[in-house]
């Protein structure tokens, strides 16, 4: 697994695709900072994650779109269901490396943390619950991305299916408040309150394993077929 997870990270980083993801979440995030603390005056470094968490929704498929599609569509996916490594570990290989990335993003958001004490008091405590919770719904996006490329060679199509999903989770809780707990956006928004939802928590963490557990039975099955 180890293997799986230096060849994803130097993937990411011999190529643009990690530099453009943590290269655009930290634009975004940027021009959100400053409309917040210079428009409004505002010096509470985790509500600026509310809209991390819309920027997340949009660039994740840009870590997770190629996972599986790109070995699809190079014909190397045989080489990974026939070498000695399980698929379990080829699975949880490519996520980890993706979350890799996220936690090297979130961790470069302390800069926005230090420039807030020049102006005020941010709550340190708060700010570490936000990120955590940050960090509990950037990898259920990773793996739910991670299983929209199982399913296809296309990733654009992986993309698409990954952000679409996204953007209907957003909005069940307005068919019917039995959606407001399938909401991933609404889990992670008690968080920026400095509440740590032991429920929402281990929703996120279940619904991480789901897909990946979906994820290498698509997989498995890929490889019995074949």
């Amino acid at each position: 697994m180890i293997a799986v997870i230096k060849k994803e990270l130097k993937t990411y980083f011999c190529s643009p695709v990690g530099y453009v993801f943590i290269g655009l979440f930290l634009i975004m995030f940027s021009i959100f900072f400053y409309v917040d603390v210079f428009q409004y005056s505002s010096t509470n470094f985790e509500y600026i994650f509310y809209s991390g968490a819309t920027i997340l929704t949009f660039i994740t498929p840009v870590l997770t779109m190629r996972t599986i599609a790109e070995e699809r569509k190079n014909g190397t996916e045989q080489l990974l269901l026939t070498s000695p490594l399980s698929i379990t570990r080829m699975v949880l290989g490519k996520f980890i490396a993706a979350t890799i990335i996220v936690v090297i993003t979130e961790l470069c958001t302390f800069l926005y943390f230090g420039i807030l004490s020049f102006f005020g008091t941010p709550h340190i405590t708060t700010a570490l619950v936000t990120l955590f919770g940050f960090l509990l719904l950037a990898i259920s996006y990773i793996s739910f991305g991670i299983l929209a490329s199982s399913i296809t060679e296309n990733q654009i199509i992986a993309g698409v299916i990954t952000i679409g999903f996204f953007i209907l989770t957003w909005f069940l809780p307005n068919f019917s408040d039995i959606f407001t707990n399938f909401s991933l956006i609404n889990m992670f928004s008690k968080f920026p309150t400095g509440q740590i939802d032991i429920a929402d928590t281990v929703t996120f963490v279940t619904f991480t394993i789901l897909c990946l557990l979906l994820t290498v039975i698509f997989m498995q099955r890929r490889k019995s077929v074949r």
